[in-house]
């Protein structure tokens, strides 16, 4: 890379020895549904081991002496087997993306997400690109994983295009669609993926305790703002003015250009665009009447737990961008016939293969797990230690945040780390206060914020890729040190910023408190 700035050399190295070590460090832990089957392991052994112990605990979901029970008892080995398919299939994660998926891979399939997005960017004032860029970033997690592929190659275009250094796009674009991964002012399919890991969590030590999937709404909504600010001023200030020294070398023939949508997609655009608005029409009006269906039958309220509208929240999603997607689709004419709506499922689908794998190795742990009652006694053994340190919540809260984000750099996924840390975290903090809902809020600021410094990112390589078509030697350590003050601007800036709502007491989000037991 042709760059002049000596001064540059150090921090290079020392982020390039930071991120050799992440790497060879990470390369030795195995796979994530491996992980899994380990855990799975070493929870049979230990119920085991512990099943003859006599705790003087007590269990506050039965009243009685805490009991870890054996899981390598022949009876429970049989139940184990016998109930395997149904464990799987039941896994609430597993139904969560897999429905969800279905519409954004048809919305996905026809150009209606990619057109929506163009647009949007294209009718940009200069002095906003980048945060705008950032609030599209943003919005791109409702459709999963489309702003990695989508977005981010786009952010390299629209800012060569206004004669600003591509990288810096490339970066702003990275740091909102992952480093801000859990700042969304709409709803997404993440929302209810962690509240189904969340809830069996607080069930450990709280049988009826249910968990909204909208529990962190407002929080994540409101950290768009700052997630926003933060990427705007780095990517202005600090990028950018780096970037200065840095000489785009890439082949121009292989540069991606920024194509302008055709009167057929631009009509085909606003029409699905129609659709949309009718649709959302159509759901406030069934939502208006005192007897509507979707409300609690019992109160009469739509953000209840009995709510119907709460449970059709992954059904919503699917069809926000099923309907839309196939009316762009043959508008458009990408869609032909009936089965290219089928294709766009499919494909979809088919990139779900190694998260299916992952949950049934996390279904099957998780189930062992649960009733094995270690959770419970990790739980109450931990909240005990808490207790004995008297820390202020604020302080155990911060651990929590900080402690995510380190695990963040060696295990990528983020339904992964939250099905293995949620039975611990959660029933802890439950034990010293803290509501679940407000250790989820924390584990989501520590999940996003290090996800763009780690390797281990599924999609990392691939950023490497898009910054190599516009500076031809772009390496990891390259991306690194462009994303290095996003992740501790943000890790540090978004900790203080839940800290802050929290002594504020602005809500999470529907039905969710900052305390257990909860009061009222």
């Amino acid at each position: 890379m042709n760059d002049s700035r000596p001064a540059d050399a150090a921090p290079r190295g020392f982020v390039e020895k930071a991120l050799n070590w992440i790497e060879v460090a990470g390369n030795k832990l195995p796979d994530p549904a491996v992980l899994f089957v380990i855990a799975l392991v070493i929870t049979w052994i230990l119920s085991a081991l512990l099943a003859p112990v006599q705790f003087s605990d007590i269990n506050p979901r039965t009243g009685e002496p805490l009991r870890v029970i054996n899981q390598l008892d022949p009876q429970n080995l049989v139940t184990f087997m016998t109930g395997m398919v149904n464990t799987f299939v039941t896994f609430a994660p597993l139904g969560v993306v897999l429905v969800a998926l279905l519409g954004v891979g048809v919305a996905e399939h026809s150009g209606f997400i990619n057109a929506g997005l163009k647009q949007m960017l294209q009718f940009t004032p200069a002095k906003l690109l980048t945060p705008m860029l950032t609030l599209v970033a943003i919005v791109s997690h409702t459709a999963a994983d489309a702003g990695y592929v989508l977005v981010i190659p786009l952010g390299g275009v629209i800012f060569y295009a206004a004669g600003r250094h591509p990288l810096a796009g490339i970066a702003a674009a990275f740091a909102g669609v992952s480093g801000g991964f859990s700042a969304n002012f709409i709803p997404s399919g993440i929302d209810p993926l962690l509240a189904n890991f969340t809830q069996p969590a607080a069930q450990i030590l709280d049988a009826d305790y249910m968990v909204n999937p909208l529990c962190n709404i407002f929080f994540t909504g409101i950290s768009s703002v700052l997630v926003i600010a933060v990427v705007w001023f780095i990517t202005d200030r600090i990028i950018e003015p780096r970037l200065r020294g840095t000489a785009v070398d890439g082949d121009p023939e292989e540069m991606p250009k920024m194509e302008t949508l055709g009167p057929k997609e631009k009509r085909a655009l606003t029409i699905s665009n129609v659709v949309v608005l009718l649709l959302v029409a159509a759901l406030v009006a069934i939502m208006l009447p005192a007897n509507s269906a979707v409300r609690d039958p019992g109160t009469g309220e739509l953000t209840t737990f009995g709510a119907p509208l709460m449970q059709m929240i992954v059904p919503l999603i699917f069809i926000f961008f099923l309907v839309p997607g196939i009316v762009y689709g043959f508008l458009s004419g990408t869609f032909q016939t009936h089965k290219d709506v089928i294709k766009g499922m499919s494909h979809a689908m088919e990139t779900m293969g190694y998260y299916m794998v992952m949950a049934f190795c996390a279904a099957l742990f998780t189930y062992a797990f649960g009733q094995s009652n270690i959770g419970a006694l990790i739980a109450i053994k931990g909240a005990a230690a808490l207790e004995a340190l008297s820390l202020p919540g604020e302080v155990t809260l911060v651990g929590i945040i900080f402690l995510s984000a380190v695990v963040n750099l060696l295990v990528g996924s983020a339904s992964a780390k939250w099905a293995l840390l949620a039975p611990i975290f959660v029933p802890i903090l439950m034990g010293v206060g803290l509501s679940p809902e407000l250790t989820q809020a924390a584990y989501r600021v520590g999940d996003s914020s290090t996800n763009i410094i780690t390797p281990l990112m599924p999609y990392f390589p691939l950023i490497v890729v898009f910054c190599t078509r516009y500076v031809k030697n772009t390496g990891i350590g390259t991306v690194v040190s462009l994303m290095l003050p996003y992740s501790v601007a943000l890790l540090i800036l978004w900790t203080a910023f839940l800290v802050l709502y929290w002594l504020i007491g602005i809500p999470l989000g529907l039905q969710a408190g900052y305390v257990y037991p909860p009061v009222g």
